[in-house]
């Protein structure tokens, strides 16, 4: 199992709006946004739900990014 470096603060990742061009801010881990108790379960049990075969496989974290600018959200995977 991998370490996601953004979940775990070893680097911040800046990416560009695809709408607008402004600055994309990372908003978490997808998974953790699903309900309530989401962030507490097990990693690589959420990894098998999410519906991202290559996140398990591949070890790359899903995480959610919006444009505070235009309200655009897109998926990024980040290699762990």
């Amino acid at each position: 199992m991998g370490i996601c470096p953004v979940c775990n603060g070893f680097m911040n990742v800046a990416l560009p709006c695809p709408s607008c061009s402004g600055s994309m801010e990372n908003s978490g881990r997808e998974a953790d946004l699903y309900d309530d108790y989401s962030p507490y379960m097990p990693i690589d049990q959420m990894k098998l739900e999410d519906g991202y075969p290559a996140d398990f496989l591949e070890e790359e974290c899903p995480h959610l990014f919006i444009c505070p600018r235009c309200g655009t959200s897109k998926m990024f995977f980040i290699k762990e």
